[in-house]
């Protein structure tokens, strides 16, 4: 029998656990993760929360810094709505418990890359990790939340009955238990919350989980999907042979960290006014033409000037983490790269996460609700979860009393012929090969000759993928393979079309940004 459902929540991250904790309000929810919960990029944000919470800032400030972080591709209602309810939001989260630093019995707030002000509210450098506490936590003490851990979606299921009045409506999704059954989950509202796909790339500062599987299945299904050309790349995760995927804050830099090359000379003065404050994306490629300069196989971020005392107080996490690699942050410059971070595109929905897909539901990184335009402002990304969490439960609540399951079941999942696979090694070698070719390809700096050779190669590994995928019994490794894939296809399809460079999208094709033409999201939906 199928598990049901008021609401479906697919990710246990800031945005959906924040949606989970509303709902719980009008119906029963099921929360599904697809590693133990809490495991997902929220949990790894360092940086912090952007908010207005200074009487010496304004909306306005945070609204024009969104903007112009954005490359004039934002959407400026959303931008507008996410700034204005930020506050509120915090306040809230302030209330579930999360403890957030503090100085002189005010917060003590810092600044980031692109900001003006200093608006940035944290936990030491651990911020994601003491958010999700909080709100797992919160999440706990509702009797109508329900936790599916080791829980793998594997698409979603659509009512495509020709007397519907909307056309296809999503149900729910069938999802891989950890026992290694397919079970249906069905719901009158469904919310993905997913996060976004940095392990499509080779280096990435993102958590294993981070495949694209929200956008991958809403695409499947017929949701539009916008943006996805905008990759954000961390100018500076550690660089080290032995760390996996480890970020340095931009707070860092935030608090007064210079970027230098090898000899030790400083360089982002050459790049942007602003310095080593630049926007993520200029900070990004001026590492990468240094890199391609020089030779030389990282950058330094120096913080030595700041002192033992300050660096332990301010960065506990990162100094106890650099310094179990060897590397003392308070006497020694520490190593770094970038490394795919952010996804600013994702399934395109309207100010209260609704996609083109009647049921279904997009928040958080996953989504592409226009805040973010060509390139997201630092710590503007938990503030999204928090406020479209939020938005989202205000619309679905209120259309839950007109939503009613179909009186049968859509079908139970079924294997067909497929057998155990005798042939790992393809899944290995493949989802090796989409994420070199992603990152020497359709990486930092792209070229019209770069996206088709990528597109070429893609199109015959997303045919063996296929092959593989009807063969053999499905496995997590299959759904996450399958699910890069075809992230990577939407990733190369929409820089193909973007023949500017404007904000996280640079080209050497077309290096300059065309006010003419390039204001448009770039837009992709697949027929059924």
């Amino acid at each position: 029998m199928p598990h049901r459902f008021d609401f479906l929540v697919m990710g246990g991250g800031v945005a959906g656990l924040s949606f989970a904790l509303q709902a719980a309000r009008h119906g029963t929810v099921a929360v599904l993760t697809k590693r133990e919960r809490g495991e997902g990029n929220t949990a790894y944000a360092q940086g912090g929360i952007a908010g207005v919470l200074s009487p010496t800032d304004t909306f306005d400030s945070h609204i024009e810094d969104t903007l112009v972080a954005g490359a004039g591709l934002c959407h400026r209602d959303a931008v507008e709505v996410t700034v204005r309810e930020g506050p509120a939001r915090l306040k809230e989260l302030v209330a579930l418990g999360a403890a957030f630093d503090q100085r002189g019995g005010e917060f003590d707030l810092t600044r980031e890359g692109g900001h003006s002000a200093r608006r940035i509210i944290h936990a030491g450098d651990i911020t994601g990790r003491e958010v999700q506490r909080a709100l797992l936590a919160a999440c706990d003490a509702q009797p109508n939340i329900t936790f599916f851990q080791n829980t793998a979606a594997i698409d979603l299921i659509l009512d495509r009955r020709p007397h519907t009045p909307a056309g296809s409506r999503c149900l729910g999704t069938y999802a891989l238990m950890e026992d290694g059954s397919i079970e249906r989950f069905l719901s009158k509202v469904t919310v993905l919350a997913t996060g976004g796909a940095g392990k499509v790339y080779l280096y990435t500062s993102n958590p294993d989980v981070a495949t694209g599987d929200g956008v991958a299945m809403a695409y499947r299904a017929g949701a539009r999907v916008a943006n996805m050309e905008f990759y954000q790349f961390h100018p500076t995760c550690l660089f080290h042979p032995e760390a996996k995927s480890f970020l340095i804050s931009e707070a860092l830099r935030g608090e007064g960290g210079k970027l230098r090359l090898k000899g030790g000379q400083t360089f982002m003065d050459r790049y942007h006014p602003m310095r080593d404050l630049a926007p993520r994306d200029v900070v990004a490629r001026a590492i990468d033409a240094e890199l391609k300069r020089t030779g030389n196989d990282c950058v330094y971020l120096d913080m030595t000037h700041l002192g033992r005392a300050y660096l332990t107080e301010r960065f506990p996490n990162i100094y106890a983490t650099c310094k179990a690699f060897n590397i003392d942050m308070a006497v020694q410059p520490i190593p770094v790269v970038p490394a795919a971070h952010y996804q600013c595109g994702g399934v395109v929905t309207d100010l209260h996460g609704r996609t083109n897909i009647p049921g279904l539901y997009a928040i958080g990184e996953v989504s592409c609700t226009g805040l973010h335009g060509a390139n997201r402002l630092a710590s503007n990304s938990l503030l999204e979860g928090l406020v479209y969490g939020h938005r989202a439960v205000q619309l679905a609540s209120e259309e839950l009393s007109s939503l009613t399951l179909p009186k049968e079941d859509p079908p139970a999942w079924d294997s067909g012929s497929a057998v155990d696979s005798d042939e790992s090694v393809v899944v290995t070698h493949n989802w090796d090969e989409i994420r070199r070719l992603m990152w020497n390809y359709v990486g930092i700096v792209r070229t019209d000759k770069r996206l088709m050779r990528a597109r070429r190669r893609l199109e015959l590994l997303r045919e063996e993928i296929r092959d593989y995928y009807w063969r053999f019994k499905v496995t997590r490794d299959v759904i996450e393979l399958r699910n890069i894939a075809e992230v990577a296809h939407l990733i190369v399809d929409c820089a193909s079309r973007r023949k500017e460079s404007r904000g996280l999208h640079y080209t050497l094709d077309y290096p300059h940004t065309d006010e003419h033409q390039g204001t448009r999201d770039t837009v992709l939906s697949r027929e059924l």
